[in-house]
């Protein structure tokens, strides 16, 4: 019987080797690197583990949903013009785009070498931007502009998936969690760049949270109309505005981080309505860090809205020969909206330079809201402890930060 069993193992043994010797079929190999290069137009999932790349401007059309597992990363190629790549999803379609704080999902550029189960770029630098375009979420929700539904700025009129506007305030789009999005901003135009991340009409329906946007050649984030709320945002070396809002969004920013950087325009760019929709929104819990060519805020175009425990440290001397580093209010509607209490400012902090009084930081009477603090002294701003995921952790971006 011994030698039966010995037999059998030897056999077994001799089976095992052949098949491990075996070539195996390409076909059955999983491709761990996926090129799309067409609009999605049916369920999609991409998968943790995998790479994929987008080949050009790529849409999830109406009705369809596209879910991006936890670790994936998404690479846009090269392009400018009608060439420049981004991913949008398309009024009435979704994204379910669910990362972990362990495992983020990185939009970036194909010139980035990252791979899944990375946190930090091996090659690029973060300050590179324009290297692809963005990501872009419409939505159904009200807007106040010339219409009731308008194209996204940074996608050309001729293509209908950038159509955003509607009528319905909880309007879902979907969700994106634990998202970082890298080196974008490609131009389609003079002076028409695409933000990091773009959210036209979204409605509240959707969950938007835990999301880091780096080095982008236009904003960080811009919001158009609608009514979706945001939280835990982290904003790095942007070359326009951190935060900029737009044509009545409604919705409410809770916990965020800016981090200006050599080109950085404004920290925040807050906008009015620019139709009948007159809406107003909240931002509030923010930690801002300044860079000499950079404001703290221009609120303009009528702005309105609640504007409250906010930190601002490491903006220059505005009254300087190079400092730009105030807060002001721009034209007539929005001076009005300010004295009577549409707009609103509340628990402003801020570390100053040295000798400089807080009526020259924080103009048109907005200093009467504002008060001066030492440096981590703050007792309003940001929850650093949300933003464990993001690269500008990982770089020691938040040393600073209380």
């Amino acid at each position: 019987m011994k030698k039966v069993f010995s037999l059998i193992l030897v056999f077994a043994s001799l089976i095992y080797v052949m098949n491990s010797c075996k070539p195996k079929d390409p076909e059955e190999e999983p491709e761990t690197t996926v090129v799309i290069s067409q609009n999605i137009t049916q369920n999609t999932t991409w998968e943790t583990g995998k790479t994929y790349i987008l080949a050009g401007r790529i849409s999830v059309v109406s009705g369809v949903t596209l879910t991006i597992q936890p670790g994936v990363v998404v690479k846009g190629q090269a392009g400018t013009g009608a060439n420049a790549t981004a991913l949008i999803i398309a009024r009435g379609a979704q994204i379910i785009a669910e990362g972990t704080a362990t495992q983020p999902i990185i939009f970036t550029s194909i010139a980035d070498e990252i791979e899944p189960g990375m946190i930090a770029s091996p090659n690029m630098d973060p300050n590179m931007s324009a290297l692809w375009g963005g990501l872009i979420v419409l939505g159904n929700a009200p807007i106040s502009a010339a219409a009731a539904s308008v194209q996204i700025e940074g996608i050309p009129a001729s293509d209908q998936n950038g159509l955003y506007g509607g009528n319905n305030p909880d309007d879902n789009s979907g969700v994106l969690k634990y998202i970082s999005i890298r080196h974008g901003g490609a131009n389609i135009g003079e002076g028409n760049e695409i933000n990091g991340l773009t959210l036209g009409g979204v409605g509240r329906g959707t969950v938007v949270e835990n999301i880091e946007i780096v080095s982008n050649q236009d904003d960080g984030i811009e919001i158009f109309g609608g009514t979706v709320n945001v939280k835990n945002v982290l904003v790095w070396n942007v070359e326009d505005d951190g935060i900029d809002t737009d044509q009545g969004w409604s919705g409410t920013l809770d916990n965020f981080i800016v981090i200006c950087g050599p080109n950085t325009d404004h920290a925040l760019e807050i906008d009015g309505p620019e139709g009948s929709l007159m809406a107003a929104h909240t931002v509030k819990n923010g930690s801002l860090k300044g860079h000499h060519n950079s404001e703290l805020g221009d609120f303009r175009d009528g702005a309105r809205g609640t504007f409250e425990n906010i930190y601002f440290f490491g903006f220059t001397d505005p009254e300087s020969s190079e400092g730009r580093g105030d807060l002001s209010l721009s034209g007539t509607q929005t001076l009005e909206n300010f004295a009577n209490g549409i707009l609103t400012f509340n628990n402003l902090q801020i570390t100053p330079a040295e000798g400089v009084e807080l009526s020259a930081i924080f103009k048109n009477g907005v200093a009467q809201y504002a008060t001066s603090v030492a440096l981590k002294a703050n007792t309003v701003g940001a929850d650093k402890s949300k933003f464990t995921f993001t690269w500008a952790n990982q770089n020691s971006e938040l040393v600073d930060f209380k």
